[in-house]
């Protein structure tokens, strides 16, 4: 599954758009975000550049804020132990596919 602090009718965009088959849960606030220590709030500068593409947090978050999650990664077993996490804040630092499935297969042997 997913968690993004957009507002449900986006993320249904979002679903459609990239015709997403796992479950994307809306955090509204990045309350979930915050819990795992990966919420940020965008900063003036980078705010106004968002802004020159047309993107605009304020409308797309369910709480109306600018902020955001790093992009993470957290594998939690059936237990609720985290058995793997991966977060950076360079948004293009992203996990390869190929390592969570095999975090998971071992996760499925044990």
């Amino acid at each position: 599954m997913a968690i993004s602090p957009q507002r449900p009718e986006f993320l249904r965009q979002t679903i459609d758009r990239h015709k997403l088959t796992f479950d994307v849960l809306s955090d509204a606030g990045n309350t979930v975000a915050a819990q795992f220590g990966v919420k940020f709030a965008v900063s003036d500068d980078v705010k106004k550049i968002y802004q020159g593409f047309g993107i605009d947090l304020e409308k797309v978050n369910a709480d109306g804020s600018w902020t955001l999650p790093m992009p993470a990664r957290f594998i939690i077993d059936h237990e609720g132990t985290i058995r793997c996490a991966q977060a950076d804040p360079d948004y293009t630092v992203r996990p390869e596919p190929a390592d969570t499935v095999a975090v998971l297969r071992t996760l499925m042997r044990a």
